[in-house]
């Protein structure tokens, strides 16, 4: 009898053992969503070409990774410096750093070149690794460009951040101090991590790229003469008047303007009028 009050008791908990397994559930890593990001913009050249063709001549041990991630980027790293007063060679130094010359896992399948974690007022997509602790959140972007904007509003929105921004642009190696000591990263060796890829790849250089050379291009309109379908137009020479051209055209000056409905007699070189 006992030994059956024994087996009924152990089959009870492990009825009841197997139950509660059942219930405990896994929460699901949130996704985030897609935001609507804007396509980039083709940026102005910085001679980025040229400049990495020169550094590889001079020293060609150079690695040829990081070369390539300063011709892609380092427009970008510019726009940011006039848009936000963040030294360009920081910026492309951290991007560089953090994004293993934009080939680690993160850059290549987030577009996210400067490690930011998510925090809690992200809401766009996730993805997690393991970094200072495991399955950490970290941001995903369409473009990396987004990344770029987002690193620079990381800097500026933040008041840890803020002293930063009374430093010279010229002066990276206090920037690259600054961002350590405001917590930006935990390893002791970050400050000179960037200065040693700055001065290795003479990336301080960009900081020096003036405004007036760093201009979107725009097109220019090409005129479009307008087709015309009824009556007969002529178009305004230099030195034309109404008057020149009523007499040309065997009408008077009171007809042209209420043909075009002019209230002046000004009219300028280029102008169509309508002549009958």
């Amino acid at each position: 009898m006992k030994l059956k009050i024994v087996f009924h008791a152990l089959f009870l908990l492990v009825f009841i053992s197997c139950g509660s397994h059942k219930k405990v559930s896994r929460k699901s890593k949130n996704p985030g969503v897609v935001l609507n990001e804007s396509k980039p913009k083709k940026l102005p050249s910085v001679n980025q070409k040229e400049f990495t063709r020169d550094l590889l001549k001079k020293n060609p041990k150079l690695n040829k990774q990081t070369l390539a991630y300063i011709r892609k980027y380092a427009p970008m790293a510019v726009n940011e410096m006039y848009k936000n007063k963040i030294p360009a060679s920081i910026t492309l130094a951290q991007g560089i750093l953090e994004s293993g010359r934009g080939r680690s896992e993160l850059a290549l399948k987030s577009n996210n070149h400067f490690g930011i974690k998510c925090h809690a007022k992200w809401k766009g997509e996730r993805v997690y690794h393991d970094d200072d602790e495991k399955g950490e959140c970290f941001r995903k972007y369409q473009y990396v460009e987004t990344s770029y904007h987002d690193h620079s509003a990381f800097l500026t929105k933040r008041k840890r951040y803020s002293f930063l921004f009374n430093y010279r642009l010229e002066d990276y190696k206090r920037w690259a101090k600054g961002l350590k000591k405001a917590g930006y990263a935990t390893d002791k060796k970050y400050p000179n991590k960037l200065i040693s890829i700055i001065e290795n790849y003479k990336l301080y250089k960009f900081d020096k790229v003036k405004r007036k050379n760093f201009k979107f291009k725009k097109n220019p309109k090409k005129k479009v003469k307008p087709k015309y379908t009824i009556g007969s137009y002529y178009e305004v020479k230099k030195g034309d008047t109404l008057y020149s051209i009523a007499k040309k055209f065997q009408t008077s000056v009171a007809t042209l303007k209420e043909l075009n409905g002019l209230n002046t007699d000004i009219i300028s070189e280029g102008q169509h009028l309508l002549t009958k």
